[in-house]
């Protein structure tokens, strides 16, 4: 049985647009494998602790010895995340890049010696490779002809999944939200027709 772990970062919730286009996602994917298995991380309703003394003190330790703080929450979300065939992300765009919530994550998950290591060469990702599904909601628009603000978010998710092993990340966002229902639902629209286009193209397991 595949195993899809679904991080929802949006203080808002079940109510926020991130989670509803994740759970668009989710549902192609469930419906190319109805018998996966979700399992979710709400960071955004319940945030994870920052990296405290201890966890940045084992970072300079070959050994990586230290269990206390909240070392043993990084362990326990590398687990998670190592245990994943896919990963789906529901995030918000705060203030030009990732929300706190989303950031504490890729704290305690991006560790040396367990998930990148450095070499002479650079930093080496120690995780296989899988499929890495990222929903953004943004109150104003970052791409396209009519964008009006930098975009701070998506290069700097795919170079921090990247550091860890995990290259094969595609972006969908829900864009202009603080621009009423009306844009909302033109865009609810165009990137339901997106994911439905890019889920249609990829090849099944069967296949």
């Amino acid at each position: 049985m595949k195993t899809i772990l679904h991080v929802s970062c949006s203080p808002r919730g079940q109510s926020a647009e991130s989670y509803r286009l994740s759970q668009m996602i989710l549902g192609h994917l469930l419906q190319r494998d109805p018998q996966a298995l979700v399992i979710e991380r709400a960071i955004g309703r319940d945030p994870i602790q920052p990296i405290d003394e201890a966890y940045a003190t084992s970072q300079q330790d070959s050994g990586d010895t230290s269990r206390e703080g909240t070392m043993m929450k990084s362990e326990e979300l590398v687990r998670e995340l190592e245990g994943a065939d896919c990963v789906v992300i529901g995030t918000p765009m705060h203030n030009m890049t990732v929300p706190a919530s989303l950031k504490s994550w890729i704290d305690h998950v991006v560790r040396v010696r367990r998930t990148f290591e450095v070499t002479p060469a650079g930093k080496v990702g120690l995780l296989p490779d899988r499929p890495v599904f990222v929903a953004i909601a943004s109150g104003g628009r970052f791409s396209g002809d009519r964008a009006r603000q930098p975009d701070f978010l998506t290069p700097y998710l795919k170079a921090v999944m990247g550091m860890i092993g995990l290259l094969d990340v595609t972006f969908f966002s829900i864009q202009s939200t603080g621009s009423g229902q009306d844009a909302v639902a033109k865009a609810r629209i165009r990137t339901g027709l997106e994911l439905a286009g890019y889920f249609s193209s990829q090849p099944t397991d069967e296949g």
